[in-house]
């Protein structure tokens, strides 16, 4: 049986990689969904390739999420996955010391501000039902300090803790909206492609990418989205506040035995 039969969901960033997988795993699962992207002709491609809606949507503007509203004003489930590393455009300097603050601002602009604003919607949008599931997507990097990407780092974090904010906000108010946070490492997506290199090299550079990571791969956004389906269900009833690490066990310590 279908786990989200019906259901009404929004998902922003869904133009590729994780995102999209959300999208098309909600689908398969039975939801309606809305795919939501800033780029216009990447979003609009997707929907169609997936058989889903699609609406533009910068998650920095208050006003577009004004006209979701408008569009779709009760949703049952809300996925914030737009972000942004802060190394879209140019390598620049993201450390601590030499971080531009206009470099910073951008970051937690579409990271934090895009966020808050996600789930200020969903709170309006589940309100009247009582129920609905709010799935923030932070990072690993948001549960340890990342030196070179101190926004993207900061920003990850504000939504892990954000997410349990807004868990006790909506179980204050004696609903049952839910809000858990995600937190993948190193998932193969095209903004790991600049870094793969040529096919000569690809595959000696995926596997010193990940030399650190006790699973010794890459994780999958389809296996990301595998856990957005488990929090969007009511498989995840009793679960908010919480948080679901997908990192191939980099989290967990080293997997080296002892000399």
């Amino acid at each position: 049986m279908s786990r989200m039969n019906g259901a009404k969901c929004v998902v922003t960033g869904g133009a590729r990689g994780i995102g999209k997988a959300i999208c098309e795993a909600f689908i398969a699962e039975g939801a309606q969904v809305l795919l939501t992207d800033i780029d216009h002709v990447s979003g609009a491609e997707a929907a169609r390739e997936l058989g889903c809606d699609f609406m533009p949507l910068d998650v920095r503007s208050e006003a577009d999420w004004e006209a979701l509203a408008q569009r779709l004003p009760v949703a049952d489930v809300v996925v914030n996955n737009a972000g942004i590393t802060g190394f879209e455009d140019a390598v620049r300097p993201h450390d601590p010391e030499n971080a531009a603050l206009e470099d910073w601002r951008a970051v937690h602009a579409v990271n934090t501000d895009g966020t808050f604003l996600g789930c200020r919607y969903a709170l309006r949008a589940m309100r009247a039902a009582g129920t609905g599931s709010i799935i923030n997507i932070s990072s690993r990097s948001g549960l340890v300090g990342i030196p070179g990407a101190a926004a993207y780092a900061a920003s990850k974090a504000a939504i892990r803790n954000h997410s349990k904010s807004v868990a006790l906000y909506a179980a204050q108010q004696g609903w049952a909206v839910r809000c858990n946070s995600i937190h993948p490492a190193a998932i193969l997506t095209p903004m790991w492609e600049p870094m793969l290199g040529d096919a000569a090299d690809r595959e000696a550079n995926m596997a010193a990418l990940v030399a650190d990571t006790p699973l010794k791969r890459f994780g999958t956004s389809q296996e990301v989205a595998s856990l957005a389906v488990y929090l969007a269900s009511d498989d995840s009833a009793y679960m908010t506040g919480g948080e679901l690490t997908v990192d191939g066990g980099l989290l967990a310590g080293s997997a080296a035995s002892p000399g």
